[in-house]
Formats: C-alpha cells, structure tokens, sequence
C-alpha cells in the first residue's frame, strides 16, 4: 500500500523553510556583508572570496553550497539532504534578489560592532527554525550537523568549530579588529543558537522526599498529568527509610509542581536539575537479557 502525502504538512515545512532562509539570507546581507566580517557560515567565506575571485556572493555561495550538499547526503540522510537541497538553492536566490533589488548597501547600523551582534541575533533565529525542523541552510551547518551526529556534540558547538577557521580567513583580508570580530561574532553565534533550540525545550529533574508522598504522587499523575519513578532512600544518620520521588517536568508543570508542595509540606527536601535531553535507548537485537 502506497504512503499517502500529507500535503498540507508539505506546504507548511516549506513556507517554514522558506521564510528562516529569508531570514538568513537577510542576516547576510543587511548586517554580515555591510560588517566584512566571516562569521560561522559559508557565506561569510564567500565574503572574503569575493576578494579573490570576481563573481558575486550568490555564485559564490552556491558552488560551495552544492560541494557540502553532496556530502550531507552521504552522511546525513534522505530527509536532511532532500530539505537542504532546497534551502541551499533558496539562500543564494534570496542574496541574489538582494543584490539586484539592493546593490551596494551600506551598513544599517553605521557600526561594524552592530552590524556583527545584530547578524548572531537575527540569523540564530533562522538557524533554530531549520535545525529543529532537520534542515540546515547548507555550507558550514551541514558541517556542524555532521560532527553534531557522528561525534555527539551540541550543534552551537559544533557550529563554533567549524565556524573558526571562516572565521579566521579573515585576516587574508581584514585588519586585526575585523578578525577578532569575526571569532568573538562566530564564538556567540554558536551560543545564540544553542539557547533557541534548546533553551525553549528545557526541562527540570525534579527529586522529592516528603512524608506526604501519596498526595504528591496522586498530584503529579492526575494533575499534571506526568510520570514519576519512586526510589526507596534511607537517610544516612539514623538509616530512617524514605521514598524519593523523581519527576521530569517543563517550565509551565514546575512552576505548578513548586506551589503545590509548598503548600503540602514545607518542609520538604528537594532537589533540581536541568535536563536538555531525553530519550528511550532501543533494545539492540542480541542483547543480553536482563
């Protein structure tokens, strides 16, 4: 039986897609090209290529796009790869709508400082919106996705790294204030984007020991509807057994959570940390069993 398409879900990731491109592409041009600064992406790169080589920043961008597309295919799959393609085709046709509509802008901030801290600010928010869909805008993010899956580390991260060395090149160019601008702009750009992926999605371990468990255990099921997992605990200076309460909440189911116990008991002992990551471990077949 074949797979239906949902077609409204189509239309919406793409008008989704499209419209983070958009801001991308508009971080680019009306506050990364103004800063002749590389900040962690391809087309801070093709900024300072553009010194070189006498072809616009949309031509620029788009051979070096199509060079990391391949191999975001290989590595990362059908459904990044496929949505890539797209945005990687959509960021040098909206630079190009720039530069022809706009030529020869000049900085919107009159600061290059500006122009630099505005770029990290307006295209995390494009960067977020690809990367929690699957996507990316092609260039220096497929890198950060790559390194992002076969070495595990936090995309703003990964970003930073492999953002250093554009960010470096700088100096083929620019003067020393430009290159520090250029590192510091890649370092909090990387910073910026981790807090919109996964500052929004944080949650709190939350550990309780209180005499009045059964309520609290009857609330956190039926009132905030969520799971809980009871640990017995002994306290270590008179070995009193006791039962822990452990429970991941969001911020809305927290801030309920707190209210409710400090009305139930006062006095009891909690414990809170931040979770950024969750998830179920798939049995692996021939595992031993346990």
């Amino acid at each position: 039986m074949e797979k239906q398409i949902d077609y409204k879900n189509l239309v919406r990731e793409i008008v989704t897609l499209t419209v983070a491109v958009f801001i991308i592409a508009a971080a680019v041009y009306f506050f990364l090209v103004p800063s002749h600064t590389s900040v962690s992406s391809i087309s801070g790169l093709g900024i300072i290529l553009t010194n070189f080589i006498p072809l616009p920043l949309s031509v620029i961008t788009m051979v070096m796009n199509v060079v990391l597309l391949l191999i975001g295919f290989i590595t990362c799959g059908k459904e990044f790869g496929t949505k890539t393609v797209y945005t990687s085709v959509a960021l040098p046709f909206f630079l190009w709508i720039f530069e022809r509509i706009l030529p020869d802008i000049g900085s919107l901030t009159d600061s290059q400082e500006l122009d630099v801290l505005c770029y990290v600010l307006v295209v995390s928010i494009g960067l977020s919106i690809l990367f929690n869909m699957n996507a990316s805008s092609g260039g220096l993010d497929i890198v950060a996705k790559i390194m992002n899956k076969y070495l595990h580390i936090e995309m703003g991260k990964a970003m930073s790294l492999a953002g250093m060395c554009v960010a470096l090149s700088a100096a083929l160019v620019y003067d020393k204030k430009t290159v520090v601008l250029s590192v510091l702009g890649t370092y909090f750009n990387g910073m910026v984007v981790d807090h919109f992926i996964f500052g929004q999605n944080l949650k709190r371990r939350v550990c309780i020991i209180t005499q009045y468990e059964e309520e609290l255990r009857q609330f956190i099921i039926h009132d905030l509807h969520s799971g809980a997992t009871i640990y017995e605990a002994f306290g270590a200076y008179n070995m009193d057994k006791r039962h822990e309460i452990i429970t991941i909440v969001d911020k809305n189911e927290y801030q309920k959570l707190m209210s409710y116990i400090n009305k139930l008991d006062p006095k009891a002992f909690i414990t809170v940390y931040t979770v950024a990551d969750m998830r179920y471990q798939p049995k692996t077949i021939g595992a031993p069993a346990k």
